[in-house]
């Protein structure tokens, strides 16, 4: 029926749950029996109108998604079928996911970070040609609406080739990129706006290591701000170390520190960092020899000790196998990281002493080469990118022992590499 399209129009553009009962939106719940209203719709052209205005005239905020959901960005490569910045919605209720609204075109967004006050998003281009330079770019977004939706503010080159990782300081003026390619990290400064800044500090790395595919040069593959926002922690994969500078984010610079470095074993291939969210111990991913580092930190200095190395795999694997992703849980019980090769996801125990790792075991991640992972803002959910088979997958973790396991949701996301959550209500007014 025309009414009847009409109405449906106007529920999808209102973010409207139209259902066999009526006009629903749960919490706060307006329910239309769908008889009356298309009984109403066919009598006269006035109460149509009418009908029309009222749907037009509630306030958009009131047809969000679920208060209790969250938005997922999600990064890609743009090879295939992707497009760029996806977004889906996520349920911790029931543990759903679906896909919502249009892509957002920009080459190569292979890792996002969201700014503290919620209202920006932040995306490389993982590209080494931005603008006829040897260099990648970095693209500042307005979020608008409780859907999510992304409207670009400005880019600006990374001043190095294929910007890989990135995150924002605690105070939403500063963010830090490493560049994979060309062995540096840089800061940007951020105005109030949102909108970025020029590069303000490029430190160079320099070395390299054993491997003689992957090492031969510096490989800066991500940088991690710690807790107090003093220092930032950059895992260099082509040197085997773990670089510390000094952050000023007022300033938007960086700078060396004393303790300057850790050294890791050779060939390990330091990729991914996440910092214990209630000891001062580290975890450092390797990706070239499966490993995860624990490492105890000094708050004062930023300096770090390496502690000890185990193995991300099961004792009897023998197939060729990268690491990609670490995680921390937000209760520091457990940690988790991705095998791609294996394509599984290791858990592991933290002891509340020692910070040290017990490995518990591996789960399959339902697809090929996770590439990234993330825990949701509840720490219930685990939600896996498998970049291969094109899925992202819903797990559960159960809190007693930290085991994820599968709930059979999914959804399909060409080359998925990134997972970011946001939620409409954490936005800054």
């Amino acid at each position: 029926m025309k009414g009847e399209s009409v109405l449906q129009g106007i529920a999808a553009n209102r973010r409207l749950l139209l259902s066999p009962n009526g006009l629903t939106y749960n919490e706060r719940t307006i329910v239309f029996n769908r008889e009356k209203l298309m009984s109403l719709l066919s009598s006269s052209r006035r109460s149509f109108v009418a009908l029309l205005f009222l749907f037009v005239s509630i306030p958009a905020g009131l047809f969000a998604a679920d208060s209790d959901s969250f938005v997922v960005y999600v990064g890609t490569y743009t090879r295939g079928d992707s497009e760029g910045i996806y977004r889906l919605e996520f349920h911790p209720r029931d543990g759903s996911l679906t896909a919502i609204g249009e892509p957002t075109e920009i080459e190569n967004p292979s890792f996002l970070t969201l700014h503290p006050n919620g209202r920006y998003l932040y995306a490389v281009s993982e590209v080494s040609d931005y603008e006829g330079t040897k260099s990648g770019s970095i693209t500042g977004y307005k979020i608008a609406g409780d859907s999510g939706q992304l409207e670009k503010l400005n880019t600006e080159s990374t001043q190095g080739a294929s910007p890989c990782h990135l995150q924002v300081d605690q105070t939403g003026q500063t963010v830090v990129v490493a560049n994979y390619s060309s062995g540096n990290v840089v800061s940007l400064p951020i105005r109030a706006t949102g909108y970025l800044m020029p590069v303000q500090t490029l430190m160079q790395h320099v070395g390299r290591s054993v491997n003689e595919r992957r090492q031969l040069g510096p490989h800066a593959h991500s940088v991690t701000i710690s807790p107090d926002n003093q220092f930032v922690y950059a895992a260099d994969l082509g040197i085997d170390r773990v670089l510390i500078y000094r952050l000023n984010p007022i300033a938007g610079t960086l700078t060396e520190t004393v303790a300057r470095e850790v050294i890791l074993p050779p060939g390990s291939g330091p990729r991914h960092f996440a910092l214990n969210p209630k000891m001062n111990y580290a975890y450092c991913l390797n990706e070239l020899n499966s490993t995860v580092s624990t490492l105890s930190r000094d708050p004062e200095t930023g300096g770090l000790e390496l502690l000890e190395t185990m193995s991300t795999l099961p004792d009897d694997f023998e197939g060729q196998n990268s690491t990609a992703e670490i995680c921390v849980h937000p209760n520091a019980q457990f940690a988790y990281s991705s095998n791609r090769g294996h394509d599984s996801i290791t858990w592991f125990a933290i002891d509340p002493v020692t910070g040290a790792l017990v490995r518990k075991g591996n789960v399959s991640t339902e697809g090929e080469t996770p590439r990234n992972f993330n825990l949701d803002p509840t720490g219930r959910f685990l939600l896996v990118a498998n970049q291969t088979t094109d899925n992202v997958v819903v797990f559960e973790i159960d809190q007693n022992t930290g085991e994820p396991r599968a709930t059979g949701n999914s959804v399909k996301i060409p080359n998925p590499v990134c997972l970011k959550f946001w939620k409409p209500g954490d936005r800054a007014q």
